[in-house]
């Protein structure tokens, strides 16, 4: 072998390597310091959903047509404006579209701010590009109505139908926003002023992360006002009134503090063969070997002539030949408690593709020489 050729190997195998280390392991980063506001939120302080029924009109023959909701929502419409119209005449046409109309209110969000709105078609309208949403109003969880909204949709997908039947659409034309199309009416009470003490609440569940940030809290303070209650929350005394709250808070979440480490976890996703790893894994002690059985059936027919005057047919006879190939299994060993970037080393110089190194992490979860959690989704 020439030393060009050599040097041709070496980088495919490379390349290989990297390619299987990107595709099957995520290394995750060494956890660093992070703001209070960054890794959770103050109890109270949360978005509420809320939801209408609505009318989209103006549309380009796109509607419902003679859906029944959208009959009964034109109607309403007009008896808004003191117009009664008789039971029998169905003002539905497909120039409208009955609609559910979706927002997120914002905490201490004040009456006259602008909410986004998202607004989905329910029936059998095709598109509601160039509709407008006609004045409808957007209840929370208990009933009230918090919002209305109104206004122009702006729609990013587009659907165009043929004579004969022919369909296409561009990503999702029954779906649209209208930015800034609610305006607030009433506000939401937090509560965050008069509890007894403030409730900071981590995204994750950690309780060595719930110590550092009491202790990062009341380092900064001077005092002891903050204890870690359980492993997501940490309560803070704090004085009564808003404004003095507001202080106290915007002071508590610029605090730094370092987040635990995230407990050993290996994540395997059995639909994509994605293996995902954490830097905490950790294998002791253990031999792998790592084989592949290959099966192969090769159909070789023949066809068969009678003899001269026996009045025979031509046939087809059939001749299958069936070959086991079992290569020599290799086997790695595991001498000691080996690092994230060791095993990857291993792992990826045999070559395994993603759904075989889940059967070996399986296999080392169950022989007990693997430290972590095994998660397949």
């Amino acid at each position: 072998m020439t030393q060009s050729s050599r040097i041709f190997r070496s980088i495919k195998w490379l390349a290989i390597f990297f390619a299987l280390v990107s595709a099957a392991v995520v290394v995750t980063q060494p956890v660093q310091a992070e703001r209070i506001k960054d890794i959770g939120t103050f109890a109270g302080l949360r978005t509420n959903q809320l939801v209408g029924y609505g009318v989209v009109v103006g549309l380009a023959g796109t509607g419902d047509d003679s859906l029944e909701y959208a009959t009964v929502g034109l109607k309403g419409v007009a008896n808004r404006f003191g117009l009664t119209l008789p039971p029998e005449v169905n003002p539905a046409s497909k120039n409208a579209a009955a609609v559910l109309v979706t927002a997120e209110m914002p905490a201490f969000a004040k009456p006259g701010q602008r909410l986004d709105i998202t607004v989905s078609a329910i029936g059998k309208s095709k598109s509601l590009r160039g509709g407008t949403l006609i004045l409808m109003p957007l209840y929370g969880a208990d009933q009230q109505i918090y919002a209305m909204a109104q206004g122009n949709l702006a729609v990013g997908g587009l659907g165009v139908s043929a004579a004969d039947g022919s369909k296409l659409a561009v990503n999702v034309p029954s779906v649209g926003r209208i930015p800034g199309g609610a305006s607030i009416e009433r506000t939401v009470a937090t509560g965050f002023e008069s509890e007894p003490f403030l409730s900071f609440n981590l995204t994750d569940a950690d309780l060595t992360t719930s110590l550092r940030v009491a202790d990062a809290i009341n380092e900064a303070l001077q005092s002891q006002q903050a204890i870690a209650a359980d492993a997501v929350t940490v309560r803070i005394a704090a004085p009564l009134g808003a404004q003095e709250r507001v202080i106290l808070m915007g002071k508590i979440e610029n605090l730094i503090v370092k987040p635990a480490d995230a407990p050993a976890r290996i994540i395997v996703n059995a639909r994509t063969g994605t293996v995902v790893i954490n830097g905490a894994v950790r294998i002791g002690p253990a031999a792998v070997s790592h084989g592949k059985l290959t099966v192969r059936v090769e159909e070789n027919p023949r066809v068969v002539q009678p003899a001269p005057l026996s009045r025979g047919r031509t046939a087809t006879e059939q001749n299958s030949d069936i070959a086991v190939d079992e290569p020599v299994n290799r086997t790695f060993e595991i001498g000691r408690r080996a690092s994230l970037a060791e095993i990857v080393e291993t792992i990826n110089s045999l070559g395994v593709p993603p759904s075989d190194l889940t059967a070996i992490l399986e296999g080392l979860k169950q022989a007990g020489a693997l430290s972590a959690e095994l998660i397949i989704i």
